[in-house]
């Protein structure tokens, strides 16, 4: 008997959307098996049954691609939003195959930005319990103490919670200016920026105090780079991701 498997992990690997985002579709009754609308824990069985979402057929099984964007500022990391602001989609439209970002940068960072149509790999990267390793090179303005540092390697409170530890060294220091290497093991959202606002850095304002200074790689801003999964193993592995905070 072939073997069944839930739909949003058959969306997720066929590279339509991550497991959440195939969740939501499937709530939404934008999917459908073999013409019937499914729901969130229905299961169907890959290269039998007939997918479709909003009525175009998913294609499983086809060969999975990895990419390798140096994310520009200005581009939200989204395939498409609903504010008509750019998207990184719109810098990898000449791949041919659709792929979805393996976690985010914000729209005013720069940085590494790995993109895939494979749903087991996004997922094993950027689930939290991975504890995948992300470095960022942060400027902050006009200093940092050495509590502060402390504080940043042990955790600090945002939001109510205390974030997991993190390493961090001072790469550059001048009059009203240092640049910091901070690497984080766990996703939160704008974590560098909110610990900018908890330490009442500069103003406060972190999209004015954390400002990234450096670039993913080589790679110029826009430019993309074609991986396979052995390329990007080492990301599976928790090792560093490079990102920019601005």
């Amino acid at each position: 008997m072939e073997e069944k498997s839930r739909i949003q992990k058959i969306l997720a690997a066929s590279g339509v959307a991550s497991r959440r985002k195939a969740e939501e579709l499937l709530s939404q009754g934008r999917v459908t098996v073999n013409g019937r609308v499914a729901h969130v824990g229905d299961s169907a069985i890959p290269d039998k049954d007939r997918l479709a979402v909003d009525g175009q057929p998913v294609v499983t099984g086809g060969k999975k691609i990895y990419l390798a964007l140096h994310k520009p500022r200005g581009f939200v990391t989204t395939l498409h939003d609903e504010r008509g602001r750019r998207c990184v989609a719109q810098l990898v439209e000449d791949v041919g195959e659709r792929v979805y970002p393996v976690g985010r940068l914000d729209k005013d960072s720069e940085g590494l930005l790995l993109l895939t149509n494979d749903g087991e790999f996004a997922n094993r990267v950027a689930h939290p319990k991975r504890h995948v390793a992300k470095t960022y090179r942060v400027t902050v303005r006009p200093s940092v103490t050495e509590e502060q540092l402390n504080q940043i390697s042990t955790g600090i409170v945002i939001e109510g919670r205390r974030t997991a530890p993190a390493k961090v060294r001072v790469l550059q220091q001048e009059l009203g200016r240092v640049v910091l290497e901070i690497v984080l093991y766990e996703g939160r959202n704008r974590e560098i920026r909110k610990m900018c606002q908890a330490f009442g850095i500069g103003s406060g304002q972190a999209q004015t105090h954390c400002r990234g200074t450096g670039s993913s790689g080589h790679a110029a801003p826009g430019q993309v780079q074609r991986a396979d999964e052995r390329g990007t193993a080492g990301t599976d592995r928790g090792s560093e991701e490079r990102g920019e905070v601005v």
